[in-house]
């Protein structure tokens, strides 16, 4: 990882988890946008709001204070989408819509690399997938999750908890833990109050296990395995990796 003095620190990583609510001013970088409009700008801000970019371009640093934002110096690195969506490029989607740029209204997804690492875009993206120990920093939904070139994990993230013996178990939601079970009944995913989770798969017993984390309708699983995995609550119903479960009643 190339060295960038005094960006990304941990006094601005910290200043970003006590913050929760405030708007995030990434200031004073070199910003691809690939918005065909926008284009790229030097010594530009990107302002996040509530998992979207709000604004980007020069100047914006100007008005941090009125708005409360919390202010991360970025003056000699790169910040480019962390998401490229080719079909929407080919497709002509509506501008802001979908991740793919840093247009404002689009998800907060980004990455940050040093200016030495992405003299052009082309070398920005290329680095940004060919080479992660570069990466300075990764935002997704305008939430830290690579800082200062270390990988968070949802233990480190400012939403997870820990148990008492520090075992790091996440978030839990009374109203979710219990089994799970697909319409098909092949998937049964159990969801303990101790913040684990373990999968019986066509009859086959603890066929997946690991840790999860709740954050509003979003699970996430680390399996310990060593694999992540995702899924979404809607109400009554659980979707994960194109199954449809509901909790199963208790008797």
């Amino acid at each position: 990882m190339t060295d960038v003095p005094d960006t990304f620190t941990a006094a601005d990583l910290q200043a970003v988890r006590t913050g929760t609510g405030r708007p995030l001013l990434l200031t004073d970088a070199t910003v691809h946008t690939l918005d065909p409009v926008i284009g790229t700008m030097k010594h530009a801000d990107v302002l996040i709001g509530g998992g979207l970019v709000v604004g980007v371009g020069p100047g914006i640093v100007n008005a941090a204070d009125d708005d409360g934002a919390v202010v991360v110096r970025a003056a000699g690195t790169t910040i480019v989408p962390g998401v490229v969506d080719l079909s929407a490029v080919s497709m002509g989607a509506r501008r802001g819509e979908g991740p793919g740029t840093l247009a404002p209204g689009a998800p907060a997804h980004l990455a940050v690399l040093a200016d030495t690492d992405a003299p052009d875009l082309d070398a920005a993206l290329r680095a940004a997938l060919t080479g992660p120990e570069r990466l300075r920093a990764v935002l997704r939904d305008g939430m830290p999750v690579v800082w200062d070139g270390t990988v968070l994990t949802p233990a480190s993230q400012p939403d997870a908890t820990t148990d008492a013996e520090g075992g790091g178990a996440g978030h839990v939601d009374p109203e979710r833990v219990g089994v799970w079970v697909d319409t098909e009944d092949f998937l049964h995913q159990e969801l303990t109050a101790d913040g684990r989770y373990d999968e019986t798969r066509g009859g086959r017993r603890h066929a997946f296990q690991g840790r999860y984390w709740i954050d509003g309708d979003r699970i996430d699983y680390l399996d310990d395995l060593g694999f992540w995995a995702f899924g979404r609550f809607d109400g009554d119903t659980l979707h994960h990796a194109g199954y449809t479960m509901h909790r199963r009643q208790t008797r």
